[in-house]
C-alpha cells in the first residue's frame, strides 16, 4: 500500500523559532520553551489545547526521561502523547510523521514537536561543543576498527564518505564548494541567518581544512537555540491563525551499515527507501518538486541526497550542482534559508522550519514563487538514518 489515504490528512499549523546562534546564558529547556511558546502563539492556539509533546534532545540535556522533564518545565498537563526520540538529524521529520499518524487516528489533537540544544559556551569554539562525542568508552570488537586506524569524530567519517564518492565518480572540491556558495547566497536574504556575508568559490578553496577533503565551509554551524512545530488534523488547520503546510507524504529509510564489502552506505543512503514511501503517499514524482530543503550537516550530504532522490544519476551530483542551480534564480532552489551551513544548526529542524516557511509563502525576499510541492529531508548518524516529508500549501 502506498498510504495515499494519509495524504493531507494532517498539517503543520504552528512554527516557533527561539533566539538563535551564539546566544549564551540559557540551557536547552529555555530555548525549547521559547520555541514552543512562539509556535503556540503562531498557530493561534491556547497552551491547554496542546495534548501531545515529542522531544528531540541535542547534545545537551533536555528535560529528562521520555520528555516528562520538559513537560513539567512547560507546565503542560493531561498529555495524550509524550515521548523523547533521537535518530539524529532524521528525528524532526520522524517526529512529525508520528505526530501526523497520531492526530489522524484520534490519539491527540495538537502535537508539539521540538528540538533544542545549547552546546555553545562563551569563549569556546563551536568544534569544542561536539569534541569527545562517543569517546567516553573505549571501542571494542568491530566497533574499534575505525579508531584503530585513526578515524575519530564525525568530521572524519563524513570526510571518508566524501573521499569515496570522489574516488568512484570524480567528484571535486569545487563541486562541494558550489553548494556552500549557493547556500550562502540564500542566507544573505534570511534575517536570522548567522552568516549572511557573501562567499566565493575562492573563499571556499582558501578556508582551512577540517578533515580532507572537507574544508571549514563544507561543515555546518554549531548553534544554541530551539525550533518547534505543531501538527494538527487537516480539518482543523483552516480555523487556525497561519496558512497550513499540509503533509502530503512521509517516509523513513534505515539501511544499516554491515561494514563489509559491497555495503556502501557512504554513497548509497537510505534516501531511496524513504522517498519511495513519501512520494507514493503524495502521488508525485521527482519532476513535481519545486523547492528542496536538504539536510546539510556537510556539503557532501546535500550532493549524495540529491543523487539518491533521483534529481540526477548516481555519480553525477557534482556536475549537477556546479552550474549554480541550487542558488537564488536557479532551477532547483535548495536550502533557501541558508541551511545548516550558513543559517543555523538545529539538526533536522533547520530544513523543516524553512520548508514550512516556504510552503506558507512567508519567505520574504527569499520566497520561491512556485512552492506548491516542498521536499524536506533528514539525515542521522553517519548517513545511517533518513527521513522524508513532502509539504504543500494545498489541501489536496
Amino acid at each position: 500500500m502506498e498510504g495515499r489515504e494519509l495524504k493531507a490528512k494532517a498539517a503543520i499549523t504552528g512554527l516557533g523559532i527561539s533566539e538563535m546562534g551564539r546566544v549564551y546564558g540559557h540551557d536547552a529547556q529555555h530555548f525549547a520553551a521559547e520555541a514552543i511558546q512562539r509556535a503556540v502563539a503562531d498557530a493561534g492556539l491556547r497552551r491547554e489545547q496542546i495534548d501531545g509533546l515529542l522531544v528531540n534532545p541535542g547534545v545537551t540535556p533536555l528535560g529528562g526521561m521520555g520528555g516528562v522533564g520538559l513537560q513539567n518545565y512547560l507546565g503542560l498537563t493531561h498529555l495524550r502523547l509524550l515521548s523523547s526520540m533521537n535518530v539524529g538529524g532524521a528525528t524532526a521529520n520522524v517526529m512529525v510523521q508520528y505526530a501526523a499518524l497520531s492526530v489522524t487516528h484520534g490519539l491527540a489533537n495538537h502535537v508539539v514537536c521540538v528540538f533544542a540544544d545549547a552546546p555553545l559556551r562563551e569563549g569556546r569554539g563551536g568544534g569544542a561543543a561536539y569534541a569527545g562525542m562517543g569517546r567516553s568508552t573505549r571501542p571494542t570488537g568491530m566497533g574499534g576498527l575505525y579508531a584503530a586506524f585513526g578515524v575519530a569524530g564525525i568530521n572524519a567519517h563524513y570526510a571518508l564518505a566524501a573521499r569515496r564518492h570522489m574516488a568512484m565518480y570524480g567528484t571535486t572540491n569545487d563541486h562541494l564548494g558550489a553548494i556552500a556558495v549557493a547556500e550562502r547566497q540564500w542566507a544573505a536574504m534570511n534575517p536570522i541567518a548567522e552568516h549572511r556575508d557573501a562567499i566565493t568559490l575562492d573563499d571556499y578553496r582558501s578556508s582551512r581544512w577540517v578533515a580532507e577533503p572537507l574544508h571549514l565551509l563544507d561543515c555546518c554551524l554549531v548553534s544554541n537555540g530551539g525550533v518547534a512545530v505543531i501538527v494538527s488534523r487537516a480539518d482543523e488547520a483552516s480555523d487556525l491563525r497561519q496558512p497550513a503546510a499540509y503533509i502530503w507524504g512521509m517516509g523513513q529509510g534505515h539501511p544499516g551499515d554491515m561494514r563489509r564489502a559491497g555495503w556502501d552506505v557512504e554513497t548509497e543512503t537510505g534516501a531511496p527507501m524513504s522517498k519511495e514511501k513519501a512520494f507514493g503517499m503524495a502521488g508525485i514524482g521527482i519532476e513535481d518538486i519545486n523547492v528542496v530543503q536538504a539536510y546539510d550537516c556537510y556539503t557532501y550530504t546535500v550532493l549524495v541526497t540529491l543523487e539518491d532522490y533521483g534529481f540526477c544519476k548516481k555519480g553525477e551530483g557534482g556536475s549537477f550542482v556546479a552550474d549554480g542551480k541550487l542558488g537564488p534564480g536557479g532551477a532547483l532552489p535548495t536550502n533557501t534559508g541558508g541551511g545548516q551551513l550558513s543559517a543555523y544548526y538545529m539538526w533536522g529542524m533547520t530544513p523543516l522550519s524553512e520548508g514550512v516557511i516556504q510552503a506558507r509563502g512567508q519567505g520574504g525576499e527569499r520566497q520561491v514563487a512556485n512552492h506548491d510541492v516542498v521536499l524536506v529531508t533528514g539525515n542521522g548518524g553517519i548517513l545511517d538514518h533518513h527521513s522524508t516529508l513532502v509539504l504543500s500549501p494545498h489541501a489536496g
